[in-house]
């Protein structure tokens, strides 16, 4: 197997090179394909075309994902703290957050940058125009972004309006 050097000026020097011989990228791991860019696991199930058009919404902006189907996903809002009434269809995890729902990504972005104390981000049910929801047209209805924490605090971390 390829050594990859340790030093980070080494590395880019190391992947120009094998790049330019053209046979090393099924060589390179993970992490450094992906160094850089947020990784999110999702939970859903395998036959929901929302939640899909939701991970092809993030990874368009930057995440990486890794998506796990699963046979349902209450357990998964369960074990991550996400109130009944704020579920969705699918529940995601990032940086010890959760996220439930169609969130966009800019307000998951700013959630990993800002750093609230909280538990998530939620969008409660399934808004058409949120990530992943969209129809044809633009239509959108309003929608809000639900910051919520373990004491049961909810606020609006950000409100869509309609269009």
């Amino acid at each position: 197997m390829t050594q990859i050097p340790r030093n980070p000026d080494a590395q880019r020097r190391w992947l120009i090179t094998t790049l330019l011989v053209g046979a090393a990228l099924p060589l390179l791991p993970a992490d450094l394909l992906a160094a850089g860019k947020p990784q999110i696991t999702v939970y859903k199930t395998a036959g929901c075309g929302c939640c899909k058009e939701w991970i092809a919404h993030l990874e368009q902006h930057g995440f990486v994902v890794v998506a796990n189907d699963v046979p349902g996903t209450e357990p998964y809002r369960e074990r991550y703290g996400v109130p009944r009434a704020l579920a969705s269809c699918h529940t995601a995890v990032i940086d010890g957050y959760a996220i439930e729902g169609h969130v966009p990504a800019e307000e998951i972005r700013r959630l990993i940058t800002e750093k609230p104390k909280a538990r998530g981000l939620s969008v409660p049910g399934m808004p058409i125009g949120s990530p992943g929801m969209e129809i044809r047209g633009e239509r959108r209805d309003a929608f809000d972004v639900v910051l919520f924490d373990d004491a049961g605090g909810r606020s609006v971390y950000r409100h869509y309006e309609a269009q």
